[in-house]
């Protein structure tokens, strides 16, 4: 007789939420540094990233439906999402002067923030997150807050 795996626990599907908007951020830089499709992306991430294991451990699965959710729509809002991220920046940093891993991050964010219903308060501190893991000396997670609840107001301001 075949087991059925269990569905994944409360706590597990939080972590494979998390971790699809590591690599959706990983994915939008990846395309933006190479300049591969969104599909050849998407494949490379489904076909060789999600439960990858590392040397250090096995990386967690992602939620490959919300990965490609923030992947596609920061694509397809991308011209939007760039310009809430030039307002929420100081004038003299607009978002084509800021690094592209961060660029990438307020991507896939904004994306999140402008395509889904999940709560901004949600998305800021999963992005902080993320912020942390590719920054983990730095100040960048304060700047991503800043520049994310800006964001969320304009992109969500009845959840304020």
């Amino acid at each position: 007789m075949t087991q059925v795996p269990a569905a994944p626990s409360g706590n597990m599907k939080r972590k494979m939420k998390s971790a699809s908007r590591l690599y959706a951020v990983q994915a939008l830089f990846q395309m933006e540094h190479s300049s591969l499709s969104i599909d050849a992306v998407m494949a490379e991430f489904h076909n060789f990233r999600f439960g990858e294991t590392l040397e250090e451990g096995e990386m967690i699965d992602g939620d490959l439906g919300l990965f490609r959710m923030l992947v596609t729509e920061a694509v397809n809002w991308q011209a939007k999402i760039d310009q809430m991220t030039d307002r929420a920046l100081v004038a003299k940093w607009p978002i084509d002067r800021i690094d592209p891993t961060l660029r990438a991050l307020f991507r896939a964010a904004g994306a999140e923030l402008v395509a889904s219903q999940t709560p901004p308060k949600v998305v800021i501190v999963e992005f902080v997150d993320v912020a942390k893991a590719f920054y983990p000396e730095g100040r960048e997670a304060k700047f991503v807050n800043a520049v994310l609840d800006h964001m969320a107001r304009e992109a969500r301001p009845e959840a304020f």
